[in-house]
């Protein structure tokens, strides 16, 4: 190997400069970003920055949510920090911000950004510290949020429906199944899978060889008698927009087109001879599977419960003040 030319030492400015001058096509997309390190709210992608040293960067040590701003309301605001808490709480975390202070910084960051439609990332981690493993070496958690250019949902992407293969990936075990953490490598792994196959999505199966959960997704199925099946909670991360979907299908009951809502392991063999499979969540909504290992779902078209449930879904997130949490006027 030939000897490498000197590298520079760069002051802050410089360094500043060096930075702006490696912007890509990708950072069009990143709107604001607040760092409890700063104490402040950027603009410029390449200034959003976190610590090498933060234990989130070399040992996966922190927790996440991923919340959608549609016109200017954050949908199912309650929930995510809901959801965060549980998660802090797993992993022995705590957090220095009240609710209403995450609210605010929330707001603040999404309206810095100047997009009524977006999504932010909300990242808590353990913090700087040392790049050692203990997080006893971390004096203060610290708090990141990245407001974000958000994407059509996959059934207006896509309306004719998703590909679904399934996969080997083994789901995460114990309270790891069930928090969301930063720690997301199999859920890395499988996405790649599913791209890599030419498929949309990929899901896993627990070891008992019973449908578990896809890489950032919640699945389901109506089965032949009618009845919309859901995991139970005990190796799923039990996402916000499948329960909120949940709930929204209990119309589907009092009409008729449903016969039951159901939390109860779901075979193999079941979901492969499904009339329907669904897939929640927060940026898919809630999309149709219209092939599975490469053969139809049903007619290889979206089916009809899963279609009244994107509609009552999209009803709830324009229109359902209770469920959102107002931030631009």
């Amino acid at each position: 190997m030939p000897p490498m030319s000197p590298i520079p030492h760069l002051n802050a400015n410089q360094a500043a400069a060096a930075l702006a001058a490696q912007r890509g096509p990708h950072h069009t997309g990143y709107f604001a970003f607040y760092s409890s390190i700063l104490q402040s709210i950027v603009t410029d992608p390449a200034l959003m920055l976190v610590p090498a040293d933060d234990h989130l960067v070399h040992r996966g040590d922190g927790i996440f949510e991923t919340l959608k701003c549609v016109d200017g309301g954050i949908y199912l605001w309650r929930e995510h920090v809901q959801r965060l808490l549980h998660s802090a709480k797993a992993i022995a975390l705590h957090l220095p911000w009240t609710d209403a202070q995450l609210a605010d910084i929330t707001a603040q960051t999404i309206r810095a950004g100047n997009h009524r439609d977006c999504l932010v990332r909300m990242i808590v981690s353990r913090g700087p510290g040392s790049l050692g493993v203990s997080p006893y070496d971390c004096p203060a958690p610290a708090l990141y949020l990245l407001v974000y250019e958000s994407k059509p949902s996959f059934m207006d992407a896509h309306p004719g429906g998703a590909r679904v293969i399934t996969s080997p990936m083994p789901v995460k075990s114990g309270i790891f199944a069930t928090i969301k953490t930063t720690n997301y490598l199999p859920n890395a792994l499988l996405k790649k899978e599913a791209t890599d196959a030419g498929a949309d999505f990929a899901l896993t199966f627990d070891e008992h060889d019973h449908l578990a959960e896809g890489a950032t997704e919640n699945f389901g199925i109506v089965d032949a008698h009618h009845i919309l099946r859901v995991p139970g909670p005990e190796r799923i991360l039990l996402g916000t927009t499948m329960n909120r979907a949940l709930q929204l299908a209990r119309a589907l009951l009092a009409d008729g087109r449903l016969r039951g809502i159901q939390h109860t392991p779901i075979t193999r063999a079941e979901l492969a001879t499904a009339p329907e499979i669904l897939i929640f969540g927060t940026t898919p909504d809630v999309t149709s599977v219209v092939t599975l290992d490469g053969k139809p779902v049903a007619d290889g078209k979206p089916g009809p419960i899963g279609s009244a449930l994107l509609a009552l879904l999209r009803h709830d997130i324009h229109h359902n003040k209770e469920a959102r949490l107002q931030v631009l006027p």
